[in-house]
């Protein structure tokens, strides 16, 4: 099944061309519930990964560990979820819930990494690839790590055949945040690209004010969720400039911060967007694809107070090591 994702209300490069050279494209990944296999591009699913490749891990620090949080299993999440869709739960199930918040005691070993996303070329011709790779995967430790208080994502670039045998069950990692945040649900994806243009932050002070003017302006009326003049000033920055959601390339959210320049540790290039995730999986107002108007679905990651997590890229080489921002 495909996604979507409706027109822009307004086609906002032709009423203000400054923007047409600013345009970038994204690849919405529209992560849905499903099955994925290693061979096929996911959030949340098996990777393709040989059997004879040691499997990441990370030593920490974790502060949860030394601040008095509580270390839970996979086991205990996963188990935690489906009780919560249990519409009348029996009392016994209503034990067993709570037990999934006791947790067990820290194992003080390196953690293994979850898989977060595998992206193949073949279903994201955007994604920059090293020489001789085709796949993406994206792994982290489900755990808190200074300084953004986010999981430390790693990045690993791959030929999508590998020679020898796969590794048939990958470790599982020994301790997750109490709430489980950072355990992504299996999704198969449903990628499309779209047009982007900068968040009002990042663009010339004289053409984000004259934008935030022409929306308060002329869409008066137009739009339900835009009443006022203060969210119709922000029309833009939501409905016309940045697609939410995961994906691919595009420009940063931009939303509730300043722009940030990121830097490649290797060559100081300026980094490029490489990956967007996002708590928000659907995407509201007007982004939302047609076919999913009526779709509930917790992905079940949450990153802070409804952030998002952006892996960025060095233009130069790939091989330069990928940086998060949370923002």
């Amino acid at each position: 099944m495909v996604r979507v994702t409706p027109p822009r209300p307004v086609d906002i490069a032709a009423v203000f061309p400054e923007l047409a050279p600013l345009a970038r494209q994204a690849t919405r990944l529209h992560p849905r519930p499903g099955t994925p296999g290693v061979h096929d591009s996911s959030v949340g699913g098996p990777l393709l990964w040989p059997a004879d490749e040691p499997w990441p891990v990370c030593a920490g620090p974790h502060p949860e560990e030394h601040d008095g949080g509580t270390a839970v299993s996979v086991a205990d999440v996963r188990l935690r979820r489906a009780l919560y869709e249990t519409t009348s739960r029996t009392a016994e199930q209503d034990a067993a819930l709570d037990a999934t918040f006791t947790g067990h005691p820290w194992s003080g070993q390196p953690n293994a990494m979850l898989p977060v996303a595998q992206l193949y070329t073949r279903d994201v011709p955007l994604l920059p690839c090293p020489e001789g790779a085709d796949v993406m995967q994206v792994l982290w430790c489900p755990l808190e790590h200074d300084p953004q208080w986010a999981p430390a994502p790693k990045v690993r670039w791959r030929s999508s055949a590998p020679a020898g045998g796969l590794l048939a069950e990958p470790p599982l990692p020994a301790e997750l945040a109490e709430h489980g945040e950072y355990l992504p649900e299996p999704c198969v994806l449903h990628p499309e690209v779209v047009t982007e243009y900068p968040a009002p932050l990042e663009l010339a002070d004289g053409l984000a004010e004259r934008i935030k003017d022409w929306c308060e302006r002329e869409l008066t009326g137009t739009d339900p969720l835009y009443r006022n003049a203060e969210e119709r000033r922000a029309y833009y920055q939501f409905e016309l400039a940045v697609a939410p959601g995961w994906k691919v390339g595009g420009w940063a959210p931009c939303a509730s911060m300043d722009p940030y320049t990121a830097y490649c540790e290797e060559c100081r290039a300026v980094m490029r967007p490489l990956l967007t995730i996002d708590p928000d999986v659907v995407g509201g107002g007007s982004w939302a694809p047609v076919e999913d108007r009526r779709l509930d679905f917790d992905l079940g990651i949450a990153i802070g107070r409804s952030n998002v997590l952006q892996l960025y890229h060095c233009p130069v080489s790939l091989e330069h090591p990928c940086i998060e921002v949370v923002q």
